[in-house]
């Protein structure tokens, strides 16, 4: 017998579709001088926010979008079931550590760039499957971290080639609820890992197209909807590059996304900002969903939203064995009932 609430190959459909009932978003000043500037909560102008080092920075950033989510929903810690967080430190520290602080059950989560985008997912099945009355998800990254982790030391001031993407500074934060007042989610699409042999680890847009481009068909052939039923179709990080490569893919499979598909990493950063290709990260997507999707949302803007967090699954030791950069991608619908 199928599972009751799985529609095709990869797609659930929530039958007590989990609400938003609040989200947060803390970012830093490149992130608060961009064009989406007014809707974080929060600028940081320190890359150190006042720590001494900046993976603490990170962490200081982690919590304190967790805790203003907490803040505009007047809950407190012991109201949440779960904290679902990740990152791309080694070890997803920037998550466990928060969760060291936070005392919440805590599930850590890894899907690079894609995490807020699985935690939306794996949080709503919570929520949907009478496991949990409220989840707290959330992800982080840190320009200066995630460069010295996975390329060189930021230091060196080495050289970026265009196709590089800019990680963004930058944490967000979303409670998820059994119910409430808000947007809800409805369909969560899981993504396969997908590998077209892309080994350039400076250009993560072309190594996770295809998975992002793989993940959108197959929502549309689950659901039987077509890309006009969306008022945005969004990917997380995919930025200049890798959008035009995956709204190509898309069309070769049949669906012509262009005219209401954009990407977070393009938003993000203005054209004057010197981001190369643009934004990239967990907290890419974090933000600008925490931000400015709610607020088209909220204001009535737009009634339904296909949003794809991306991720570039690579790390140092395999970029040192010459190993190529294989990517996810996991879909998450969001309206406004």
């Amino acid at each position: 017998m199928a599972a009751p609430k799985k529609n095709g190959m990869q797609t659930v459909v929530f039958q007590n579709p989990p609400v938003i009932i609040s989200t947060a978003s803390v970012v830093g000043s490149r992130e608060g001088d961009g064009p989406l500037a007014g809707t974080f909560d929060k600028v940081v102008t320190d890359t150190y926010y006042g720590e001494d080092s900046w993976e603490k920075a990170e962490q200081r950033m982690m919590f304190d979008s967790m805790k203003k989510a907490l803040q505009k929903a007047s809950l407190k810690e012991n109201d949440i079931d779960f904290m679902l967080a990740g990152d791309l430190l080694n070890q997803i520290i920037s998550s466990s550590f928060t969760a060291r602080t936070m005392g919440i059950p805590f599930l850590g989560l890894y899907g690079a760039c894609s995490t807020m985008y699985e935690g939306l997912a794996v949080g709503a099945m919570l929520v949907d499957g009478g496991y949990a009355d409220r989840v707290l998800a959330g992800t982080s990254s840190h320009y200066c971290t995630a460069e010295r982790q996975y390329r060189f030391p930021t230091e060196l001031g080495v050289q970026r080639s265009m196709t590089a993407q800019w990680t963004v500074t930058g944490a967000g934060s979303v409670i998820l609820a059994r119910e409430g007042s808000g947007p809800v989610i409805t369909h969560a699409t899981i993504g396969k890992v997908i590998d077209m042999g892309q080994g350039d680890s400076q250009d993560m847009g072309a190594a996770m197209a295809p998975a992002a481009a793989d993940t959108i068909a197959r929502h549309f052939m689950d659901t039987g909807r077509k890309p006009e039923d969306y008022d945005l179709i969004i990917t997380g990080d995919l930025a200049a590059f890798g959008k035009k490569l995956t709204e190509e893919l898309v069309r070769q499979k049949g669906y012509d996304i262009s005219n209401r598909y954009t990407d977070c990493g393009i938003l993000i950063y203005s054209g004057s900002q010197d981001v190369h290709a643009g934004g990239s990260g967990c907290g890419c997507s974090a933000v600008v969903t925490c931000g400015y999707l709610m607020g088209l949302l909220d204001s009535g803007r737009y009634k339904r939203i296909l949003g794809v967090g991306t991720g570039a699954l690579l790390s140092s030791c395999s970029v040192q064995q010459g190993e190529t950069v294989p990517g996810i991608g996991h879909a998450v619908v969001i309206e406004k009932l």
